[in-house]
């Protein structure tokens, strides 16, 4: 398959840049994969297509404030992107940097008094660097008081108020974050509620959370033409004991697994790929989901509409089938859905 077989032309100004005022309130489309039927409701609707015959798997995992703003000791602006601890190490750091020619290996970026960004060395994928973290005191309480949540490049702020950066700091996370170690939230778990979950959970259905660290490769385009050429960016995921316990019970009855999000799904289609059942675990993922996969986990799918040409379009292209995503999308675009991050979803049932 080739990625232009992936790709679709969305008008500018439905890609969102704000939330929708409250998180329920976004549109949601409807799809069922059997009927090919698309309806057209709000995400506080979910509460009627699920019940006591499904599990509900949401990523718990807090998206950290990993963009930080320090300068040279020529005075030089430099912006440094955290992507991921090596080896859970909170000194070591793969990292973005920009601009990234004013910058060579022992360079120094001082962000505050207690904060300093060493870059060590370039690393083999393309603009990113190895960095160590120089700091004294707790490392996440500094990076709450002077990082900024990464928004995606698609979402503008170029002048950011202090009330605005509170707001991205409340709305890029869902109401359930626990873990930190994300760089991009699991946008689909975005317009849950507590109310919402305790309606879900009122009408007897078992609410399990795992974690996956969104890393930046999820969200990045794929570049080579043949799509088995691409390469996933390796994401660090954990399921509890009691987790797996749920999951494979609610399997081993016939009731439905609604994942929240595609990192929910990668998570449990890589640990069945792995140990042939859902296990309690601490893994990596790399797992590349395009059609025609047969999904061992997932039955039923809340999801955001996607980027073009992007891993996770291909995703729920192969569990509701290209031709009729493609046409649901089309319908979204005409019905002026919302898209990306802080845009509208889908359920795929």
């Amino acid at each position: 398959m080739n990625i232009s077989d992936f790709d679709y032309e969305l008008p500018e100004e439905l890609i969102a840049q704000m939330p929708a005022d409250k998180r329920q309130n976004s549109k949601m489309l409807v799809l069922d994969k059997s009927a090919q039927t698309i309806e057209h409701k709000h995400f506080f609707d979910i509460v009627d297509y699920i019940d006591e015959n499904s599990i509900l798997v949401l990523n718990n995992t807090k998206v950290i404030p990993a963009r930080l703003y320090g300068t040279k000791d020529t005075g030089a602006k430099i912006e440094v992107f955290l992507l991921e601890g090596v080896n859970n190490s909170k000194t070591l750091w793969s990292a973005l940097i920009k601009p990234s020619k004013r910058v060579k290996p022992d360079t120094i970026i001082k962000v505050c008094e207690e904060l300093s960004v060493k870059a060590v060395k370039r690393l083999e994928d393309v603009g990113e660097w190895l960095v160590e973290l120089i700091y004294e005191g707790d490392l996440f309480e500094i990076l709450h008081r002077v990082g900024n949540i990464p928004l995606p490049p698609y979402i503008e702020r170029k002048l950011q108020s202090e009330e605005l950066k509170q707001f991205d700091f409340d709305r890029y996370q869902t109401v359930y974050a626990k873990d930190e170690g994300s760089v991009a939230a699991p946008t689909a778990g975005l317009h849950f509620t507590q109310e919402i979950l305790e309606k879900i959970k009122a009408k007897g259905v078992e609410i399990v959370y795992v974690t996956l660290n969104v890393g930046l490769g999820t969200f990045r385009p794929v570049k080579c033409e043949n799509i088995l050429d691409h390469k996933m960016h390796s994401e660090t995921f954990e399921i509890t004991q009691d987790a797996a316990d749920k999951i494979n019970k609610a399997k081993s009855e016939g009731k439905k697994v609604i994942a929240v999000g595609t990192t929910t799904v990668r998570t449990l289609e890589t640990a069945f790929q792995k140990y042939g059942c859902i296990k309690a675990c601490h893994n990596h993922s790399e797992l590349f989901i395009y059609p025609p996969y047969e999904f061992k986990v997932i039955d039923n799918l809340i999801t955001n509409f996607h980027l073009p040409k992007s891993t996770l379009l291909m995703l729920v292209s192969a569990l509701a089938g290209k031709d009729f995503i493609f046409k649901a999308y089309k319908e979204a675009i005409e019905n002026k859905y919302r898209f990306f991050s802080y845009g509208d979803c889908m359920l795929i049932k």
